[in-house]
């Protein structure tokens, strides 16, 4: 799949088939994530693959809405320091976002679908996980080949028209 593909294919999958992920996808996957940039080259997230049915549907409670998570080939768990200075969190958010939009255009280019989490129950989180103390679980992102459609170039977009949304120079 091109790039641009990739990007317009993309979307949320909540329903995958009982298809596993061969090995080398998942490996694809998460060196998307591993490579992708950060802030001053800080590299502040670790990445906990994980691809067993039963630790899958213990983690979809850690989040009211992550019930997807149970159902995935894989989901891979992106952990962060837990910092108290706002502005290393700041950045290690966004860093944590560039990784998990990699990792799911990676996988939109090996027709696997992708949808993302947030990880409410850190307590949960970090039993099922095992992360440092010093971490936490920012997201989940959750993996699988799509049970209702494949991945295509969506046609029609749900999206404000670009001409309201993109400001050229000024707003």
């Amino acid at each position: 799949m091109e790039t641009w593909d990739a990007i317009t294919a993309r979307r949320n999958v909540r329903a995958y088939t009982d298809k596993s992920l061969p090995a080398n996808a998942l490996e694809r996957i998460a060196q998307a994530g591993w490579m992708a940039p950060s802030a001053n080259n800080r590299q502040h997230r670790d990445f906990v693959v994980c691809t067993d049915h039963e630790q899958l549907k213990e983690l979809a409670a850690v989040w009211q809405y992550g019930r997807h998570v149970a159902s995935s080939a894989a989901t891979v768990a992106v952990i962060l320091p837990d910092v108290d200075n706002e502005h290393d969190r700041e950045l290690d958010q966004f860093d944590a976002g560039q990784a998990v939009m990699a990792m799911m255009i990676a996988a939109t280019d090996q027709g696997i679908g992708s949808g993302h989490s947030s990880a409410n129950d850190q307590v949960l989180a970090r039993k099922i996980l095992r992360f440092p103390e010093d971490r936490y679980c920012a997201h989940l992102v959750a993996f699988g080949y799509p049970g209702d459609r494949p991945l295509a170039p969506i046609k029609k977009l749900n999206r404000r028209p670009f001409d309201e949304v993109v400001h050229l120079g000024t707003w």
